[in-house]
């Protein structure tokens, strides 16, 4: 009779425990979806990448200067307005013998340059032409001949009697060396009037005929190269800053370099820009679309 009677009590036991078991866990299951236990994250958006945009911001206005002595030149002045957002470079040749009254003293670039340095021939060029000159680049023979080997060989034409030069006014190719000699030449015809313009217009050919997308590729070493070769209040921050609307009009934008002759009368040894003419810089210096 014992036997028989462990069966019957060992099923409904294991029927309540099953059951017991059920409603634990179903407690349990409430408790877990309720805290949010084992809630999957739902997907969202990805965060889209910033995009630098290229504004007015990017644009900057540099004073260049060459100073090759052992050339028996005068320094070089060229103007750069940079506008990456119009993709545009314009270069404007400022002859050495400029004069005009500054602060009611009359004052010449080269003067204020061989006084001050650089950065007191930015502040004649920002008193005359009422421009805001952002930075300066003060090159040497060596920094000058890296640019050109960065930017590669420019056909030019050449129509000054210079040895080794054909002077008929046809292109010629010039390298490095070549195109210093060129450039600091100072028997053109119509002075250093003629040589600040043929300066400004052989940077734009150099410019236009350049591989941009080559130069935009190795534009961290070659800012590197040049920036530690020369005499410039150009920051690794302004590089970086600027970079990207640089390396976008190098490598979109079609001829993007163009050269002003400056306007004025020569008087005796001396060059005088037009008013006019700066009042024209100053509207095309303005434009940013």
């Amino acid at each position: 009779m014992a036997k028989g009677k462990s069966g019957h009590i060992a099923v409904p036991f294991l029927v309540t425990i099953f059951i017991g078991l059920i409603i634990v866990g179903g407690i349990a299951y409430g408790a877990y979806r309720y805290f949010g236990l084992g809630k999957q994250e739902e997907l969202t958006e990805p965060i889209p990448r910033a995009v630098d945009e290229i504004t007015s911001g990017d644009n900057h206005t540099m004073l260049m200067v060459l100073d090759a002595p052992e050339k028996n030149c005068p320094p070089t002045f060229i103007l750069m307005r940079s506008m990456p957002i119009k993709k545009s470079i314009v270069f404007i040749g400022i002859p050495s013998n400029t004069i005009a009254l500054v602060d009611d003293k009359q004052m010449s670039i080269r003067g204020s340059y061989e006084s001050g340095g650089p950065t007191a021939a930015v502040d004649f060029v920002t008193k005359v032409f009422g421009l805001n000159v952002d930075r300066y680049m003060k090159l040497n023979s060596d920094a000058a001949k890296k640019v050109y080997d960065i930017f590669g060989d420019v056909s030019y034409p050449v129509n000054a009697d210079i040895a080794g030069f054909q002077n008929d006014g046809s292109s010629q190719l010039l390298n490095s060396e070549q195109a210093l000699t060129f450039v600091t030449y100072t028997m053109f015809k119509d002075g250093e009037s003629e040589r600040a313009f043929t300066a400004a217009s052989f940077l734009t050919s150099m410019f236009n005929q350049t591989d941009g997308k080559y130069l935009a590729d190795n534009m961290d070493n070659n800012f590197g190269i040049i920036i530690n070769m020369v005499e410039s209040n150009v920051t690794s921050a302004d590089y970086k800053k600027h970079k990207t609307a640089i390396k976008n009009m190098f490598e979109n934008g079609k001829s993007i370099a163009s050269a002003l002759s400056l306007d004025g009368t020569i008087s005796g040894q001396d060059f005088i820009p037009s008013e006019n003419f700066i009042e024209k810089i100053k509207e095309k210096f303005s434009e940013t679309k």
